[in-house]
């Protein structure tokens, strides 16, 4: 479903094509509902993000001028011109910079294998945010681009995917991101993760890698697992051999944890997130 589209905040053309087209609205959030692709990306020119519901129009839609050139010029400094396996992470701390993080202290969520469900889950709702809603995040995802060296060119053919060299544009730029998410983050976190498989938290994941370490105690208090698990058909009691469970995660956790931040955990049914993503509006606290 396309929502309709209240107020354009700053757009940024090249040779007359549209690269980006942003919208903000107060404390609404938002998502990529027309295409993920600007003019160097292929034949599809536009990028739209647009509200997911307008309590009020009028008077709840406001600007929020994002420096849309600047955007698009350190997105570009980052793997322009450089060798498609070595573009670190640094490169991309200008664009973080002038693209930060906005959501409030509290509602900062990440996840480790659940992405379909996670994205399902928080893309409608105004009390949760994991770093593919921001805006960053919400362009980016599903995309690969690189550069070749000596090139002015952005290629989308080519480019490696995100295990072939540790220094691609695509995993510098999300391992990046997911840095600025995990120092963003404050008070109390949650994260998503897999209980179908024999070890939910894995340290070499990004989670575990990246994030879980730089969380930092005072500013992050408490870290709430969620740990799906499929619909069981046997007894709550008997549980299969290979599903991970909390006793497991605590116990991976503990020592990953920055000494002072409280850990708990709770198993729910995949059913269970599922009818709270159909139910933006319940409590968040009541899905598990």
């Amino acid at each position: 479903m396309v929502h309709r589209v209240s107020h354009v905040v700053c757009t940024l053309k090249e040779g007359g094509n549209v690269l980006f087209s942003f919208y903000r609205c107060q404390i609404v959030k938002y998502i990529n509902v027309i295409s993920k692709a600007c003019t160097k990306f292929g034949p599809t020119l536009f990028i739209i993000m647009t509200p997911i519901h307008f309590p009020n129009t009028k008077q709840h839609c406001l600007s929020l001028r994002y420096k849309c050139t600047k955007i698009w010029e350190e997105f570009e400094k980052a793997y322009v011109g450089h060798d498609p396996c070595n573009v670190p992470g640094e490169n991309y701390d200008s664009l973080i910079a002038v693209a930060p993080l906005k959501h409030s202290c509290g509602k900062t969520m990440f996840w480790s294998k659940t992405k379909d469900l996670v994205r399902d889950f928080t893309k409608n709702r105004e009390d949760v945010f994991i770093l593919e809603d921001t805006l960053l995040g919400s362009v980016l995802d599903g995309l690969n681009w690189c550069g070749k060296k000596g090139s002015s060119e952005t290629f989308t053919e080519g480019c490696p995917e995100w295990d072939e060299c540790a220094n691609n544009p695509l995993r510098s730029v999300w391992n990046r991101g997911s840095h600025a998410s995990a120092d963003y983050g404050c008070d109390d976190v949650t994260a998503m993760l897999n209980g179908s498989r024999d070890r939910a938290f894995d340290p070499e994941r990004v989670f575990g890698s990246v994030e879980v370490k730089r969380m930092k105690y005072p500013k992050v208090k408490s870290l709430k697992v969620v740990l799906f698990t499929q619909k069981n058909t046997q007894s709550d009691t008997q549980k299969s051999s290979q599903e991970a469970n909390c006793n497991n995660v605590l116990k991976d956790l503990k020592g990953a944890l920055d000494q002072g931040i409280t850990c708990t955990c709770k198993e729910v049914t995949v059913a269970k997130i599922k009818e709270c993503s159909s139910n933006p509006k319940k409590p968040i606290g009541t899905c598990w």
